[in-house]
């Protein structure tokens, strides 16, 4: 069928003449399919490997590594080490991380909780009696947790991959040492920022130069560190493959690294000793799961915030979003009423599961899901707290009102190879630069997701020494009739749940191609409390992009939305790749909100 444009000409100076006889100035504007199918920039598409990250230098070294000989584990481990070089505000070997995994040869899903712990000093007693009861908010090493990234990388490669730390490190290594010039977004922070106090980020942000853009930035610091982990691997190496990546692990963890990065909390005030580190361990589990129209949609299942997309899609399943229509009145109203349901069984219930036990089979439940939906009223937005019964009582803590942060500093990359096998890896700092500090000589920056935790005793999330905080980290993984469809994730602190969500449900509902679900106009809501302490919750405040029409933002606010608009592009900066459940065929998107980058080959 022929497309129809409409076209109109707008007269500004005297009457519209013949168009062989122009009189005056005019204006004449085409009207094209309000509806296009072009998309800001194209899915990438292939058959045989597909990478998506937000860096084009991630997503190319780890096409490297796909190119060379190694699989989805492979590449991805190496592709998200150059993430944390040329995006080290926001992720990097000091940070933390939770991935979903297929595993093509076994067909099962797996989830990698490398969250990291509170020190064994960090308690309750100690923040009450030293801090005023408070935890320091994105500053400070009180405000961090072990790192979990290099745990992690471990895993992947030991259980899963074929390659060498040595292998898939060379390209960190390499662009470490020979630096990337600077766009104008991409530059160190500024001269007059808060880590002047802190003398080891000031030496390694180059602080007192200035930087502009396209000039070459460095870290020879980081990829000393890095080939001391390769170093490790090599004396090892005449045990076996994996004698010697545990050998890099455990100089990370146990060894020189981590006997430097304890002395210097000790000597900054902070509460990591060398046991801390030297104790850690990221943990494989089994994720969560529930089918949602025939789909499989998988999440981490502890120390996280991922299931409450799930307990958010079931409740959605009672609907008929389609004949709502995309970002319709009525589709954004009910989505962010139950969001918000979701969101208060998140803060209620969802922790650390070696420290707490969560109530997965009512939580999960359709049944739930439909008691729960009740309390959606279809003309007034809720402006209340409102955690479901799910058989455990705990405490409340939230704060409303105040300046309380829902946003976040997170990265991502997402890698499917050729026999299948795919991979959500969502890494993070938690906020911009994470505590601020500097780890010594080493190269990065210490996460800050200490600041998450609970300072009342008995809450889901109550800090503990050794205790994972339940973070905002999170990612996708889709399966159609038991074959992976779709991974997905997105950086955005509290607001992950929902940039992913309405990613699934654009393709799913709506049937885009995996680019314009991600370009698709986006809401999000803060009428829960945010993860950051202290907590804090600000009723009905929901945000969209100015795409979303005037005649919906008024419906809305009739409703009883508080509603902020931002710039068309600005909500989120999603990443997915899908494949096609008929062809098998790869298509992979990036967001054009930031530098994201996907290929496929």
């Amino acid at each position: 069928m022929r497309r129809l444009s409409l076209v109109l000409t707008i007269a500004t100076i005297g009457a519209l003449a013949p168009r062989a006889q122009p009189q005056g100035r005019y204006e004449r504007v085409v009207v094209g399919d309000p509806s296009p199918s072009r998309t800001v920039a194209p899915a990438a598409r292939g058959t045989n490997y597909a990478v998506t990250s937000m860096s084009m230098y991630a997503t190319l070294a780890a096409q490297k590594i796909l190119d060379g000989g190694g699989n989805a584990f492979d590449a991805i481990v190496g592709g998200q080490a150059v993430l944390g070089y040329v995006l080290e505000s926001s992720n990097g070997i000091g940070g933390d991380a939770v991935l979903l995994v297929y595993d093509a040869a076994k067909q099962k899903a797996w989830s990698v909780n490398a969250e990291g712990t509170a020190p064994k000093l960090a308690t309750i007693e100690w923040y009450q009696q030293h801090q005023n009861g408070k935890i320091p908010v994105n500053d400070s090493l009180l405000s961090g947790t072990v790192p979990g990234v290099i745990d992690a990388w471990y895993i992947l490669l030991s259980r899963w991959g074929t390659k060498t730390f040595g292998e898939v490190l060379a390209p960190a290594i390499d662009l470490a040492e020979r630096g990337y010039p600077l766009s104008r977004a991409r530059r160190p922070a500024t001269p007059d920022s808060p880590f002047r106090k802190y003398p080891t980020s000031v030496r390694l942000l180059g602080l007192d130069r200035g930087w502009k853009e396209g000039e070459v930035y460095r870290n020879p610091d980081l990829a000393r560190t890095l080939r001391r982990l390769v170093e490790a691997e090599q004396q090892a190496r005449g045990q076996g493959r994996e004698a010697g990546l545990r050998a890099a692990r455990d100089r990370f963890y146990k060894g020189d690294i981590a006997r430097e990065m304890a002395a210097f909390s000790e000597q900054n005030g902070g509460l990591f000793r060398y046991d801390d580190f030297a104790s850690y361990t990221a943990k494989v589990e089994d994720p969560i799961s529930i089918d949602y129209r025939g789909y499989t949609v998988y999440k981490n299942p502890s120390a996280t915030q991922g299931p409450a997309e799930l307990f958010a899609l079931n409740l959605l399943e009672g609907y008929d979003l389609k004949s709502m229509g995309l970002n319709s009145a009525d589709y954004i109203h009910t989505s962010v009423e139950a969001m918000k349901l979701a969101m208060a069984d998140r803060d209620t219930y969802l922790g650390d599961m070696d420290f707490i036990q969560i109530p997965y089979d009512v939580l999960l439940s359709k049944r739930y899901a439909e008691e729960r939906r009740k309390l959606i009223a279809k003309d007034k937005a809720s402006a209340e707290f409102r955690p479901g019964d799910a058989g455990v009582q705990r405490p409340r803590d939230l704060t409303i009102g105040g300046d309380g942060d829902h946003e976040g500093d997170t990265s991502y990359i997402a890698v499917v190879d050729r026999q299948r096998n795919a991979i959500t890896f969502t890494p993070s700092l938690h906020s911009g630069y994470g505590t601020k500090v500097a780890m010594g000589n080493l190269g990065f920056f210490l996460n800050c997701r200490g600041d998450y935790y609970s300072l009342v005793p008995g809450h889901a999330n109550a800090l503990a020494p050794g205790k994972r905080p339940r973070s905002t980290l999170q990612g996708t993984l889709a399966l159609k009739d038991g074959k992976p469809f779709l991974v997905a994730g997105s950086p955005g602190g509290d607001h992950q749940c929902m940039m992913t969500m309405q990613t699934l449900l654009n393709i799913v509902e709506f049937g885009m191609n995996v680019q314009e679900a991600i370009e698709a106009p986006r809401w999000t809501t803060n009428s829960f409390p945010s993860s950051p302490f202290p907590h804090t919750m600000h009723p009905n405040e929901s945000i969209v992009e100015n795409r979303i029409p005037q005649a919906v933002r008024s419906v809305l606010v009739r409703r009883g939305h508080k509603l902020y608009v931002q710039g068309p592009w600005s909500i989120g900066s999603n990443a997915a790749i899908l494949i096609d459940p008929a062809s098998g065929a790869l298509s992979a998107g990036a967001d054009p909100r930031v530098h994201a980058a996907a290929l496929a080959w």
